[in-house]
């Protein structure tokens, strides 16, 4: 039997703060409502003063002269590839990582985990020559291999996960995994990865978006003008017009939000369902 739930009437406190709350959404939103508003209008609306807040009707028009420009759909493609490669190969060699590092004792463990923080702190482009010349080496200059693998195990990865694991995995449950012979890739499988889908949902979800967004490292690295990701796609859309058309790059960018906004919205209600579960007893 349900129990009943009662609802609290709202204070003057709960008020105000839903008020706040829906002031802070609808100026989150903004940015993409004023995306939608500069796709639909035209230039000369755009830069005009004071600027249109409405929606236009010249979308497909500024969407056909983008894919005048660009090969949108090809160098979409090629994102997707390396969004999902990326994401997957981080999912599980971060959570494997991570799985070690929680769960069992090793020699050099507390040693290998500083240096991974301090890998963590450095920035990024300091590690964009040492990249480059690793993968010339390789001879995967040009190619999309060249963008997904460095990425595949990245330091806040397994840092998360080894934080979430710690609380989400009792060690009970690996005890008992060990006594009935489960070996390490077992206990991975079916002890831990059930027991940490929040934490794989919310790394999914941001590594997904940071390959998609990745702009500098495929740059760089995708020397094969057939081969470029959307982002570098988009950006040589201001240097390839004498003068600016930022209704047509407008159009472009809400087209690459799309696909994000759609892979946020399936998996967020994934991540916010498991994340709350046995919070309300039925």
């Amino acid at each position: 039997m349900k129990a009943l739930r009662v609802r609290r009437p709202l204070t003057a406190r709960g008020l105000l703060l839903h008020a706040i709350l829906m002031v802070g959404v609808l100026i989150s939103m903004f940015p993409f409502y004023w995306t939608i508003v500069m796709a639909t209008n035209t230039t000369q609306d755009i830069t005009k003063y004071p600027p249109k807040l409405t929606f236009g009707s010249h979308l497909f028009d500024n969407i056909q002269r983008l894919l005048d420009s660009i090969d949108f759909f090809g160098a979409m493609f090629n994102t997707v590839i390396v969004a999902v490669s990326t994401t997957v190969l981080v999912l599980l060699l971060d959570s494997l990582a991570a799985f070690a590092f929680a769960k069992y004792e090793f020699p050099g463990r507390r040693v290998l985990f500083a240096m991974l923080m301090g890998i963590f702190m450095l920035p990024l482009q300091l590690a964009i020559i040492p990249q480059y010349l690793i993968m010339a080496e390789l001879g995967w200059l040009g190619s999309l291999k060249a963008v997904i693998f460095p990425a595949t195990a990245n330091a806040f990865g397994i840092f998360w996960m080894r934080q979430y694991m710690i609380g989400a995995i009792h060690d009970e449950l690996i005890d008992a995994a060990r006594m009935d012979g489960c070996g390490f890739f077992r206990q991975y499988w079916h002890v831990g990865l059930p027991a940490v889908r929040p934490g794989l949902a919310f790394l999914g979800i941001y590594t997904f978006v940071a390959a998609w967004n990745d702009y500098v490292w495929p740059l760089v690295a995708l020397v094969n003008p057939d081969r470029v990701t959307l982002q570098v796609a988009l950006s040589q859309l201001n240097v390839s017009h004498g003068r600016q058309d930022y209704a047509m790059v407008m159009a472009g960018v809400l087209l690459a939000v799309l696909p994000l906004v759609v892979v946020f919205s399936l998996f967020a209600r994934s991540f916010i369902a498991d994340a709350t579960k046995g919070a309300v007893r039925e």
